[in-house]
């Protein structure tokens, strides 16, 4: 049975007691529906005993949800310090469950959160069915959503930070229209680069949306809910820096032939040749464009570009708007060839024949 909360004031009266203004600056809007908030705890999947990092609280609406869930024990991470009085209210409520950390997420490590915690819910092996009883949550400011989301898929990626103890699910909010990105399929519209990040290394699903009066003050757009499950084996191998680098330049010109966009990873006298190469090693058309290419192809992609990386040193790190660069000095950078890919122990002999081996591009 779900832990309850003693009696508490209404969330509208809760900020007004505290004298809780949203920010313009911070991209502050308040969730009051506490039926909602209720939903997203449900659809996170929060079950008693769970453990949660909560991003971004606020004044508490979702705070309150996942602790009349039972989770048994609550983290948040709060950087405005006008909500550090009312969360504490909050925490001396839920009893010895919640702790306040007031930090900037974008630059909090939440992984070490738990790091010494001797009763942390146990890891679970990555390539399990089963998910750690662990989860992050979020009612995401706007101005932060999609930096601290890349942030976290590339964390995912590595297996690193919250994502060392197994597949910790993630349930976030965005702007409608981020969250569409998110999970848009091959040739719509919303498809972009994050649409590549994101399901790369996860399987993102919009679990529902929010409309804009559900929050003080009302954004002039409405919300959408995202459930991010890392997926067992990521579906490209090369390290997210490299994927995010192609689909950075091939979505850049996104009503234009893709070739136009593949063209600015290399330098001039090295273009048609390598982006020739790569177009006919992957089987792809240079005169589709970016939306109507799928993950396959994208995995292609990246990792026929990893290969040219490391054939030319300092080419991962050429930038077509800097026209100081050139290989021959970008070669002698430390980090002048592209990051190893990822490599991981698997328990699973499923996965054996997909296990990422940095022998494959020829690194020793």
């Amino acid at each position: 049975m779900a832990l309850r909360l003693p009696p508490l004031p209404a969330l509208r009266d809760f900020i007004h007691m505290y004298r809780l203004r949203a920010k313009k600056i911070l991209s502050q809007n308040y969730l009051m529906d506490m039926n909602i908030t209720r939903k997203i705890a449900k659809q996170a999947k929060v079950k008693e005993n769970d453990w949660v990092v909560e991003i971004g609280p606020g004044p508490g609406g979702i705070t309150r949800a996942i602790l009349e869930a039972g989770a048994s024990r609550l983290d948040v991470v709060e950087i405005d310090n006008r909500f550090i009085p009312p969360l504490q209210h909050l925490a001396e409520a839920a009893g010895s469950r919640m702790f306040i950390h007031h930090e900037d997420a974008l630059r909090t490590e939440i992984g070490d959160i738990w790091k010494n915690e001797p009763n942390r819910p146990s890891s679970v092996d990555w390539h399990s069915p089963n998910l750690p009883a662990m989860h992050v949550i979020g009612n995401l400011p706007f101005n932060i959503a999609s930096p601290l989301i890349i942030k976290y898929l590339r964390d995912m990626s590595y297996q690193r930070g919250i994502w060392q103890y197994g597949r910790v699910p993630l349930t976030l909010t965005f702007q409608l229209e981020v969250a569409k990105r998110l999970c848009s399929p091959i040739a719509c519209d919303t498809r972009s680069r994050i649409s590549i990040m994101a399901q790369y290394v996860t399987e993102p699903k919009m679990v529902f949306q929010i409309s804009g009066s559900c929050f003080v003050p009302r954004p002039q757009v409405d919300v959408g809910v995202v459930r991010f499950v890392p997926r067992k084996t990521p579906l490209v191998k090369t390290s997210f820096e490299v994927l995010e680098k192609l689909c950075r330049q091939v979505f850049h010109y996104r009503q234009k032939y893709v070739e136009k966009g593949l063209k600015t990873l290399y330098p001039p006298e090295l273009e048609n040749e390598l982006a020739d190469e790569l177009f006919k090693k992957c089987r792809v058309d240079p005169t589709t464009t970016s939306i109507r290419l799928g993950i396959e192809q994208f995995a292609d992609l990246a990792e026929g570009y990893n290969e040219q990386c490391i054939r030319h040193p300092g080419l991962f790190l050429y930038d077509y708007t800097n026209k100081q660069h050139n290989l021959e000095n970008l070669s002698k950078e430390p980090n002048a060839l592209p990051p190893p890919v990822p490599v991981f122990q698997s328990s699973s002999t499923e996965t054996e024949d997909n296990e990422w081996s940095l022998k494959n591009f020829n690194i020793s």
